[in-house]
């Protein structure tokens, strides 16, 4: 028999899920490019939604900087390519890990109803 403590009730805090799409968690290569500049570079995108991307980046941005982005995943044996344009939201520290990179939060302001149906598709289908 387990005795019950007096005292003050234990209260928990609550994690409330502020963002509006749910994230997954993925490992899978991108080619990016600033919008201004037509040299691309390779990055990795670690997890996605319908509205962003947490990406792995060699080079530091600048919040409020737009990127061309290019997803690869393999669907099958078939390779697909996403094409959007996301904007730098935020920058963590330079990460000292195999890649060195920066963790950038990137939020999705252009993606076209073929992509965006394509993105869909694939986040779904991790669910599985």
């Amino acid at each position: 028999m387990t005795e019950k403590k007096e005292g003050k009730p234990r209260i928990g805090i609550a994690n409330i899920e502020r963002r509006k799409y749910p994230r997954f968690s993925i490992d899978l290569p991108i080619e990016y490019y600033p919008i201004s500049s037509p040299d691309s570079h390779i990055g990795r995108a670690l997890n996605a939604s319908e509205g962003g991307l947490l990406v792995y980046l060699p080079e530091k941005m600048k919040v409020g900087q737009h990127l061309g982005l290019k997803l690869f995943f393999h669907s099958g044996s078939q390779m697909n390519i996403i094409e959007m344009t996301g904007e730098v939201i935020w920058i963590d520290i330079h990460l000292e890990m195999n890649w060195g990179d920066y963790r950038t939060g990137l939020k999705l302001i252009d993606i076209s109803p073929e992509n965006l149906q394509r993105l869909k598709d694939f986040l779904l289908s991790l669910t599985n």
